[in-house]
């Protein structure tokens, strides 16, 4: 009874001292991505690193079960006490509200009495394993500022393993061991996160502290400690955030290690109490969860403030002219320079990193040379003079001039520029009228336009 009464208030003590624990609610603030100012110019835009607010992220996940009928009521079955083969009034149906155990009361609001919770079917098939996997998805990745909590309304799981996903679930990679003996169950060597160092912190360790038999079931809880390892470069209390901001955009790996898609609990021995199963009473094993906590906010890599859910996906409201359910590219026609994430530093702003407008592009200078396409092969241009352009080749005699291509001649004036007087009567001007005169002694521009429309005979023909 002492023994009992020394293990209830030393649970206590833990839960107190961990709860007492100053860390900030969240890394820091960053929820204004843009303000006004002026400038010399006059009003301005100020760009911002800017997230949304951390939150609880179970109220936009799914869950699925493997296998699918691992939860309890299907027969009904009547469970026991582990710490008392005789007290066996837990029963579990399925058809009946009251008496049902689906996976969704893990995650509603807790404070009923009595507690709800998940339940899954009895070890009666012992000794083959009962096993079975928890997968939380948010379809969106997410970044977590908090501990990872699962409270347990049966004993805590002898061997567990929490895993992640960044990639939606198509491979995994483990966060933590658990175990009562991380040799025996992992051969591993039992860590706490006490041990790790900011060298070490990526490290995967298997830990003992959550595994301990039923003499322990006055703490129900199961953590994966995140602000611990925030610690690491943020101080006890997380009072120096800039050093863990500063690591965080330097260190992709470390900024990953605190980003997911999906989460994967695998319940893979439940709490027997001692070192040998009673195969009499196997009803007294089985797992049940009341509760899962996973606090974090939505990733938009610094460029959104507010994420929502929408048709039962999350999504990034993106600013900085980025886009994306990310904010991991730069909008249509603001791609000036290659997107970047944004940045912590300096702090309290951070940088934006915004995408911009390309510089708008002068057209094109021919000096006095222009193109035309042939219409008997649109795809050939020929770079031909101009004709006229009303600056240096002016039309003549009131002529104007059309498109640079034609002198628009004033009655009574012919040529090329309307450089010459029409004839008014026979044998006046003969010579201007003779085809020999005008093809043996051209002016200038009139020899250029004739090699032009020569060339243009040759690609037609061709």
């Amino acid at each position: 009874m002492l023994w009992s009464l020394l293990f209830t208030l030393q649970a206590l003590c833990a839960s107190v001292a961990h709860a007492m624990q100053h860390y900030p609610a969240a890394w820091g603030h960053y929820d204004v991505c843009k303000s006004q100012i002026y400038t010399e110019e006059g009003l301005a835009w100020d760009y911002m690193a800017c997230q949304p607010e951390a939150t609880d992220m179970t109220k936009y996940l799914r869950v699925a079960l493997d296998p699918p009928n691992i939860t309890c009521g299907d027969p009904p079955e009547t469970y026991c006490a582990l710490e008392n083969p005789y007290m066996c009034n837990n029963e579990c149906d399925a058809t009946t509200e009251e008496l049902a155990h689906p996976p969704e009361l893990m995650f509603d609001f807790e404070g009923r009495n009595p507690t709800t919770f998940w339940q899954s079917t009895s070890w009666k098939k012992y000794p083959k394993p009962l096993q079975v996997n928890l997968t939380l998805s948010w379809n969106k990745t997410i970044e977590l500022t908090d501990d990872i909590v699962l409270t347990f309304e049966s004993g805590r799981p002898e061997q567990m393993v929490l895993e992640k996903s960044l990639d939606y679930g198509r491979t995994w990679t483990p966060y933590q061991f658990y175990a009562t003996d991380c040799l025996d169950a992992f051969t591993m060597e039992p860590k706490t996160v006490n041990d790790l160092t900011q060298r070490t912190l990526l490290d995967i360790i298997c830990t003992e502290d959550y595994s301990r038999g039923y003499v322990w079931k006055n703490d129900k809880t199961v953590r994966f400690e995140i602000k611990d390892r925030f610690a690491l470069f943020a101080g006890p209390r997380l009072h120096n955030m800039a050093s863990l901001y500063g690591q965080l955009d330097t260190t992709k790996n470390l900024r990953d290690f605190f980003t997911i898609t999906d989460l994967r609990i695998r319940l893979l021995k439940p709490a027997t109490g001692a070192t040998m199963v009673d195969e009499n009473n196997l009803s007294r094993y089985f797992y049940a969860i009341s509760d899962i906590k996973v606090q974090g906010r939505c990733k938009c890599n610094l460029h959104a403030n507010s994420c929502v859910f929408d048709k039962g996906k999350l999504g990034c409201e993106c600013e900085h002219n980025t886009t994306g359910p990310d904010c991991s590219r730069c909008k249509r026609h603001y791609h000036g320079r290659a997107w970047s994430v944004g940045s912590y530093l300096p702090i309290p702003k951070g940088t934006a990193n915004i995408c911009n407008a390309p510089p708008p592009q002068s057209p094109p200078k021919f000096n006095h040379l222009f193109l035309v396409p042939v219409s008997t092969f649109p795809e050939i241009f020929i770079q031909i003079p101009r004709v006229c352009d009303n600056a240096m080749l002016r039309c003549q005699n009131g002529g104007t001039c059309h498109h640079h291509q034609r002198c628009h001649c004033s009655p009574g004036f012919t040529g090329v520029l309307c450089e010459r007087a029409r004839c008014q009567g026979p044998g006046e001007c003969d010579d201007q009228l003779s085809g020999r005169a005008f093809f043996h002694h051209p002016p200038p521009i009139g020899r250029q336009l004739a090699l032009f429309l020569i060339l243009i005979l040759i690609v037609s023909l061709c």
